[in-house]
């Protein structure tokens, strides 16, 4: 059988943790920062956890993560 292929956008947007939740970062924090205010900006800082809902369809996307 030939090896299963990551999707190299999910291995650039999600990494495992050693507890087996998968982290992702925070959106809308890229550009057009000048109109968003500052307690806006600081609360996208750090890492998220991957929602429930769809932890199944990244993990998919991650066959050996």
């Amino acid at each position: 059988m030939p090896k299963m292929k990551t999707k190299s956008g999910a291995k650039k947007r999600f990494k495992p943790r050693g507890s087996g939740s998968i982290k992702r970062s925070q959106a809308f924090k890229r550009h057009i920062l000048t109109k968003k205010t500052t307690k806006n900006k600081r609360q996208l800082r750090g890492a998220a956890e991957i929602h429930e809902t769809n932890i199944a369809s990244v993990r998919a996307m991650l066959p050996y993560a």
